[in-house]
């Protein structure tokens, strides 16, 4: 019989290979989330760049993004209950299409998540280094940057999801906080020549350049998906997930496209695509100071690198739950999946990952790269567009499971939304490749290996599916399952 885990006592044994049970609620599923996500540093970072190539209209593309996340998330949250695993996309993915692509999408999450947080290394390190340089006169050397993050990211990690829950909602309120205060700067002075609707007009949504916008969006909900992931961490998960992915998603759509409506009327409608060419890495900075003030801008500056840092730990986070699924599914070695006796953390595939990123980091160092252009662009393009292939390929299991598996489980409203969200992410999928350039910044031979990359995991986890299939059955059957199927049992 299993015993309850008692979750206000820290320092009390936890039953062996057991995660911390009960500990999230649904704030803390959010701050996994919204963090991952990094706000702050997706709209300094990157906004500025779809304003200047798709205009006014670059919030509506937020709203977009989030409306057919939103769809998704009817159909994927309805699915829930029925799924017991602990593996996030995959573990949807086996229940629907079946073990064999469970196994890819396995692989691919594993790879899309360890490219999007290592990746961003590099954007942390580069950030950290501009500021103590800009600052403060230091010059530091970006190689020791990162690996200084790695090891505070992994003793966040190490300690346990509700302490990481706690440290991504202070980051996360922080980076928020910033620029919703240049938010109100703005419309407090009327902005530069007016509050005007030029963002949300038929004219601005149908310029060229608003694919390219899309794709940037799509990519700035990264992770929301992670809600399940810590289905075994969380108070009663057929409640807190649906509710923290919904809130997530909504929360995103509206903040995105409202932040950056605030810098379209900072500019004025018919100034800040001149402004956003001009000035690309400073426009938020810029818009801070001018309606805030030059101490705002300093803390923005400094918000931006705390942002970078929040979202490593939550994508390590989710890393780490997708390699403890699989290792209790049998199909990662056993001790890898090890969890902490006291503190319940998968703390074995913390190390795993960390070892993992120092290799990457280091050969980049080594090889004289720019920890932007290519750390960050090279590594982290595959992830953005894995995990939008994955997000497609769980709208199409939750149709088939729907359809075919469980016709009891559907209502109209789900089988719809997975029906219609398929359609949609396919598109997005299709738009993302088609504007990936915007987001490599590198020629088309370089793209094409890295985009190749994702169809090349999926032919890898088919592969070894088919291996395990003839050589290991029994393991091949529990893909998706793992020790809930036991536990079931």
């Amino acid at each position: 019989m299993t015993r309850t885990v008692p979750t206000d006592d820290t320092s009390a044994p936890l039953p062996e290979g057991q995660l911390k049970r009960g500990v999230l609620g649904t704030g803390g599923l959010v701050f996994m989330v919204v963090a991952a996500a990094a706000p702050l540093t997706v709209m300094a970072g990157v906004a500025p760049l779809g304003l200047m190539i798709g205009g006014v209209g670059a919030p509506l593309a937020y709203l977009a993004a989030g409306a057919v996340l939103v769809i998704f998330a009817v159909a994927f949250t309805r699915m829930t209950k029925h799924v017991s695993g602990g593996g996030a996309f995959y573990a949807y993915i086996a229940k629907g299409l079946g073990s064999g692509w469970g196994l890819a999408a396995a692989l691919l999450a594993l790879v899309s998540y360890n490219t999007l947080q290592i990746g961003v290394y590099g954007l942390f390190a580069a950030q950290t280094r501009a500021t103590l340089a800009d600052l403060f006169g230091v010059t530091v050397p970006w190689p020791v940057i990162a690996f200084i993050a790695l090891g505070l990211v992994l003793v966040i990690a190490w300690l346990g999801i509700d302490v990481g829950a706690k440290v991504l909602g202070v980051l996360l309120v922080l980076e928020s906080a910033i620029l919703l205060l240049m938010a109100i700067g703005v419309f407090t002075h009327g902005g530069a020549s007016g509050v005007d609707g030029a963002s949300f007009t038929p004219a601005a949504a149908f310029t060229p350049g608003m694919g390219g916008v899309l794709a940037f969006a799509f990519a700035a909900f990264m992770g929301f998906e992670s809600t399940a992931l810590y289905r075994r961490e969380a108070r009663d998960p057929e409640r807190t997930i649906p509710r923290a992915t919904y809130f997530a998603v909504g929360f995103m759509a509206l903040f995105y496209c409202f932040i950056v409506w605030s810098v379209v009327i900072g500019f004025g409608s018919d100034k800040v695509v001149g402004a956003a060419t001009e000035n690309l890495p400073g426009l938020f900075f810029a818009a801070t100071e001018t309606y805030v003030g030059p101490w705002a801008a300093t803390l923005m500056r400094l918000l931006v690198i705390s942002s970078v840092y929040a979202s490593q730990i939550a994508f390590h986070n989710a890393i780490t739950r997708y390699t403890h699924a699989l290792s209790e599914d049998g199909v990662l070695p056993a001790w890898i999946g090890k969890v902490h006796p006291r503190f319940g953390s998968p703390y074995r595939a913390s190390v795993v990952q960390t070892v993992l990123a120092v290799v990457v980091i280091g050969g980049f160092a080594f090889a004289g790269a720019d920890p932007v252009t290519g750390l960050l662009l090279w590594v982290n393009t595959p992830g953005v567009v894995g995990v939008v292939v994955l997000q497609a390929l769980t709208a199409i299991s939750c149709a088939v499971y729907f359809l075919r598996r469980n016709k009891a489980a559907s209502t109209p409203a789900a089988l719809t939304a997975a029906i219609v969200s398929t359609v949609l992410l396919a598109g997005a999928t299709y738009v993302l490749i088609d504007n990936v350039a915007l987001l490599t910044n590198a020629p088309t031979s370089v793209n094409v290996v890295l985009v190749g990359i994702v169809p090349v995991t999926l032919l890898a986890g088919w592969v070894f599916a088919i291996w395990l299939r003839s050589r290991r059955p029994e393991t091949y059957a529990r893909v998706g399952r793992g020790a809930d199927q036991e536990a079931a049992a």
